[in-house]
């Protein structure tokens, strides 16, 4: 069988039996199914007609150490030979992720000394949730039930982190957000913050935040949540005066913080995680991810000591927990690709090398292109806004078409980016080389030169 001949019939099957994440079902079908992806190493994906494609999203935003690394294969295959599975459940642990645990209370900031472990983002934030409340009965203020998050803010799919995040079309289906769950504007610079100087624009967007909590009552609110960068919400870049002042509004009004870094941690800001790049001292950090670098599903909750002590001194038995929480294998792959991570310097050479080197070569690729309105990176993380009119900013009709445009001309010159409304964002791998980084800007100015053309624009 030819592999032209496999790819058909996975195609065929994948239509009849695999109903995808966040996919139109019947538009996918229509289109002829989807491109079944084979293989991975570095930076670049194959697909089942052996086509290499340059992955400028690193998968789903988390295979940072790139693909194919034999030491978190060697890892995973070790630990199943050795003990393939048990849980946590029951007074019993398993030696990976007790290391983890121990592991990731010496990288993420001062005060988060305790990991509670799940399988994804969702489920950690979800966990996040119950902490929360649970906490603040326990403190007697059982009022304090409201959260607080941005438009734009993406924190998972399950019932309660939906309702976390901001995105009016996830909220559509299933009569969401659930009550309780509030959203402000977020500090979207490019698109609120016109003829305002930066530092200005990050002051008042975290305003709206103390607004909300003013206006829902200090004694209400439970918890504020961000992703340090929004990410999935098109790469919003906050102004270096936005947290510093959002730990002072949290501070003030007795309000836990959650620095949502399900995308940010693990070097992608050129820093182990966001917080330390934007001076955040959370209550909460959401992990996963960059956590195994996507090699194997894990998540983690690093709760600060005010609540662990809380929950564990006074709370009696925690409710709550997976079956795979702090499953042995992911574990022993997280510890195995935290070494590889230090072994390599990849956070100093995000910081120092590739990050402003792939900046720079996308601006001199894009310099004056007509519809690319701003390109904004931090670390190996960003985006390109495509606009109609330079000037003003202003954008073409039909919200979001343009950018889905533009991600379609990637795709099919074997580049992924991905369209946010009518933005193309990026995140590649942490090991990304210089000639990939060239081959990335090239790539992408030949997509919105033909988005230009489609759009009648010189």
């Amino acid at each position: 069988m030819t592999l032209s001949n496999s790819a058909e019939r996975l195609k065929a099957l994948d239509s009849r039996h695999h109903l995808h994440p966040f996919t139109d079902f019947k538009a996918l079908a229509e289109a002829g199914g989807p491109r079944v992806i084979t293989r991975g190493e570095g930076a670049w994906i194959e697909d089942a007609d052996g086509r290499r494609i340059l992955d400028a999203m690193a998968g789903l935003w988390c295979v940072n150490v790139g693909y194919g690394r034999e030491e978190l294969a060697r890892a995973a295959y070790d630990q199943l030979r050795e003990l393939s599975f048990y849980h946590g459940f029951f007074k019993t642990t398993t030696a990976p992720a007790v290391e983890l645990a121990a592991k990731l209370a010496t990288l993420t900031p001062p005060g988060l000394s305790r990991a509670f472990f799940a399988n994804s983002g969702s489920e950690a934030n979800d966990t996040i949730v119950r902490m929360v409340r649970h906490y603040w009965n326990l403190k007697g203020k059982p009022r304090k039930k409201a959260f607080v998050s941005r438009e734009y803010g993406y924190h998972g799919t399950t019932m309660a982190s939906i309702s976390l995040g901001g995105m009016d079309a996830m909220h559509g289906q299933g009569d969401l957000p659930m009550p309780g769950f509030h959203h402000v504007m977020p500090p979207y610079g490019f698109e609120y913050g016109a003829g305002m100087d930066a530092e200005g624009f990050g002051r008042l967007a975290a305003r709206a935040v103390e607004e909300k909590i003013l206006a829902l009552g200090p004694e209400n609110v439970a918890a504020f949540i961000g992703e340090p960068v929004q990410g999935a919400g098109g790469v919003i870049i906050p102004p270096d005066s936005y947290w510093p002042e959002i730990q002072r509004i949290c501070r003030e009004h007795d309000i836990l913080l959650i620095a949502d870094e399900v995308i940010c941690g693990f070097g992608r800001l050129g820093h182990w995680f966001g917080c330390q790049r934007y001076g955040i001292e959370p209550d909460f950090m959401t992990l996963a991810k960059g956590i195994t670098s996507g090699y194997l599903p894990l998540s983690a909750v690093m709760v600060g000591d005010r609540v662990a002590e809380t929950l564990i001194e006074e709370g009696g038995e925690f409710y709550h927990g997976f079956t795979y929480s702090g499953h042995p294998v992911p574990c022993a792959v997280g510890l195995a690709n935290i070494a590889l991570i230090e072994r390599e310097g990849l956070v100093e050479r995000v910081r120092e090398d590739i990050g402003p080197y792939l900046r720079s070569k996308l601006e001199e690729a894009l310099a004056g292109h007509p519809i690319v309105g701003e390109i904004r990176t931090e670390g190996l993380i960003g985006a390109i806004e495509i606009v109609k009119d330079r000037r003003t900013r202003e954008r073409f009709p039909g919200k979001g078409k343009v950018g889905l445009m533009a991600r379609d001309h990637c795709f099919a010159n074997d580049l992924i980016m991905r369209g946010v409304r009518d933005t193309l964002v990026f995140a590649p791998p942490l090991t990304l080389t210089h000639a990939e980084a060239d081959r990335m800007a090239v790539l992408a100015k030949r997509a919105l030169d033909l988005t230009a053309r489609d759009l009648g624009v010189a």
